[in-house]
């Protein structure tokens, strides 16, 4: 798994293998299951905000999995796809590859934009959903989104907590092995961060996630489709078919009573405000005689 900068403390983080593995993910022909399962949980939480915008922005959407769930939410809403840069080329070029004649070009929807392609304050609502843990500078990018987003819009997010994989954390230090994956950002310091980045009012919330599998082999395959060790602490070179096997022997001990093997997921939800800038009051005010004078006329006239 992927992870972060804390409040201005970089993250032990192979920022190459970060690349990698966000371009692997990116380039999936469907998003992961988990992904489109918390998109499902967060959106029924648009119902506590009364606000109902009308520009949204799915930011990194093929990677969220979240376009049906904010469809059903916002049918009137004008909803505009944000991918990285390299899928949105990809994209705009195989809709353009399509015949003149081809039903699926004209009913298609608009190609994405790449995500340093969208206009300022032309969202009301900005939806990222399990994209923060894949980021490098996380407070960098929330300021990205602030700019983004209209004032008086609202950001809403998801993301993978501390808690994650906790069972198979133990497991590693259990072996002696190094971390199976990078750190991450405790939902307190998200909060610290929005606020940082010109966010109000951020409220911060999560829920743990119990997946479970058949095998040890399904598990470890799964956890493939949503990312990769890129702590620069991770264990070197490439490893054997020898300690494959092991690990999968070690893994038989997550089974529950059920008989599946079992790991837990922190989701970190998160939303906040934009709120509309105040103008700056200067340490001195210069008033003239006359304007003065007329404010105490207009302060009697008002008794």
């Amino acid at each position: 798994m992927a992870h972060d900068a804390n409040a201005g403390h970089a993250r032990p983080l192979d920022a190459m293998a970060l690349q990698r593995v966000a371009a692997r993910l990116n380039a999936a022909s469907a998003p992961p299951w988990l992904h489109t399962e918390v998109a499902r949980r967060m959106a029924s939480r648009l119902s506590l905000i009364r606000q109902q915008p009308r520009r949204i922005v799915n930011w990194w959407a093929h990677l969220g999995g979240s376009g049906k769930a904010l469809a059903q939410a916002y049918p009137r809403s004008q909803i505009t796809e944000v991918e990285p840069q390299d899928r949105a080329a990809a994209s705009q070029l195989a809709a353009r590859a399509l015949p003149w004649w081809s039903a699926q070009r004209w009913t298609a929807r608009v190609a994405p934009l790449g995500d340093q392609q969208v206009p300022a304050a032309s969202a009301d609502l900005l939806w990222a959903n399990m994209v923060v843990h894949q980021m490098a500078d996380i407070e960098g990018l929330m300021r990205r989104w602030r700019a983004l987003i209209a004032d008086e819009g609202f950001l809403m997010f998801s993301t993978l907590g501390p808690g994650t994989l906790d069972g198979l954390r133990a497991l590693y230090r259990g072996q002696g092995w190094p971390s199976p994956m990078a750190p991450l950002v405790d939902m307190h310091d998200l909060g610290d961060m929005l606020v940082h980045a010109g966010f109000a009012e951020p409220v911060m919330d999560q829920e743990t996630v119990t997946l479970t599998w058949e095998t040890p082999a399904a598990l470890l395959q799964e956890l493939r489709t949503l990312g990769a060790n890129v702590d620069l602490a991770r264990a070197r070179g490439l490893r054997t078919p020898r300690w494959r096997e092991r690990l999968e022997a070690q893994l038989e001990a997550l089974r529950g009573s059920d008989g599946r093997v079992r790991l837990n997921f922190e989701i970190v939800y998160g939303h906040a405000f934009c709120p509309v800038p105040k103008p700056r009051v200067s340490s001195e005010t210069s008033v003239s005689m006359e304007h003065m004078r007329a404010m105490v006329r207009a302060g009697r006239a008002a008794r």
